[in-house]
């Protein structure tokens, strides 16, 4: 037996018994959690800095440093959302309906643990937390393997929260760390068939693709995010630059950033001019199609058509011009990835037109893209954007974590 077989086979001994752990039991561990990461906030911020160390000296992008980057603000910012987490109500046992059926039985839907979750993930260390928080609250266990980037900062962080839930009576084994960040471990991980009943992968569109296609486990695709914000010819253009600039430059290395804008071709020189100088003040790469280029000259470079399906993680924006709405639907629904989308217009009806015909798991009408986030559709904190459309899609809180199991109560009834 490998080293991860032993690790799933402990998660899944673990997963027994947190299954059936009460609310208040889960809640005390999650409190054990918060308080452990802020008292001893100094061990992770060390690792963390020798992460951060090695980073800039492979030459890590300054968007993705940013990312992997933790301070005492930040450290406190994930105590405050497991505290959140905590006071969000437990989905376990929450009966769906009961209803009686003809024959007397009485039938009900109760929510369940999916069970053991796998998620790997890139240099984020802030999702070890989020992610493990959000399992043991909704009764399940987790194997987290993040990236070599955040090793040091991962091993830490889990084996304080280890340590939390063996102080809080709970078995430690509820949430574990894959030690070898190689791509072994995560090819073995996509195969723990029998110990894994779900894997998440959190990260770059490249990452997610490989989980998806070579995981024999089942899997929920999260994250791919190329996202479009489209300015309509009646936008008002004030509007539209401020909402492309946050939705672009707030923090361009997160899934829900702008990726592609299409401009309306009736306004866009005057959406040019407003909308420049927000972008400039970041000095963003401009990725412009041949009208676009007649208006911005050489403030921008010409797009090649793998820009219209590239993530960027940084300060480059692609930019087509398009005739109408039905373009730009067209557009996003031949080049988006289902994630989030936005229309800027002061037109009712091709804003409805808008939101029944783009296929995404979140879309916008007048405002950022940058609001797909568990906190502020008010799940808490999330452990994914789930872009596809079985089981869970858009933000996956706490009830996204779950399944249901059908109860049957009877007084001797017999099928004939």
């Amino acid at each position: 037996m490998t080293i991860l077989q032993q690790q799933g086979q402990a998660a899944k001994s673990a997963s027994r018994t947190l299954a059936t752990a009460g609310t208040a039991e889960k809640n005390a561990a999650l409190e054990a959690i918060a308080a452990v990461l802020a008292d001893r906030q100094q061990e992770w911020l060390r690792a963390n800095a020798e992460d951060v160390s090695a980073a800039k000296e492979a030459g890590m992008r300054p968007a993705m440093l940013d990312r992997l980057t933790l301070t005492r603000e930040r450290i406190e910012g994930i105590a405050e959302g497991i505290r959140q987490i905590i006071s969000l109500p437990d989905p376990i046992g929450r009966v769906d309906k009961m209803e009686t059926r003809p024959n007397g039985l009485i039938i009900g839907r109760r929510r369940v643990p999916l069970g053991v979750i796998a998620i790997i993930y890139e240099a984020r260390p802030n999702v070890t937390v989020d992610a493990a928080a959000l399992c043991l609250k909704s009764g399940n266990v987790c194997i987290l393997r993040g990236g070599r980037e955040a090793i040091h900062s991962n091993r830490c962080a889990v084996s304080l929260m280890r340590e939390a839930l063996v102080s809080a009576g709970l078995p430690g084994d509820c949430i574990s760390l894959v030690q070898d960040p190689g791509r072994e471990s995560a090819n073995e991980l996509m195969h723990l068939d029998g110990y894994v009943d779900v894997l998440i992968p959190r990260g770059g569109a490249g990452l997610i693709r490989t989980v998806a296609k070579e995981a024999s486990v089942p899997v929920i695709r999260t994250g791919e995010g190329i996202c479009h914000i489209y300015v309509d010819s009646e936008a008002d253009l004030d509007m539209a630059a401020s909402i492309l600039h946050n939705a672009k430059c707030s923090r361009p290395s997160v899934c829900n950033a702008a990726e592609c804008v299409l401009v309306q071709e009736d306004i866009s020189e005057a959406f040019w001019a407003k909308a420049l100088p927000l972008l400039e003040k970041h000095k963003v790469e401009l990725r412009a199609d041949g009208k676009a280029l007649k208006i911005l000259g050489e403030k921008a470079v010409p797009a090649s058509e793998a820009d219209w399906d590239t993530e960027y993680d940084d300060y480059i924006l692609a930019i087509r011009t398009v005739r109408d709405c039905e373009e730009a639907i067209a557009f996003i629904n031949a080049h988006g990835t289902g994630h989030s989308e936005c229309i800027v217009t002061d037109s009712y009806s091709k804003a409805q037109r808008f939101l029944n015909a783009v296929d995404a798991a979140a879309v916008y009408v007048n405002a950022s893209t940058r609001f797909t986030d568990g906190g502020e559709f008010g799940l808490g904190a999330e452990i994914g954007i789930s872009t596809q459309k079985m089981h869970a899609r858009g933000p996956m809180g706490l009830e996204e974590l779950t399944s249901c199991k059908y109860v049957v109560y009877g007084e001797g009834q017999v099928r004939e």
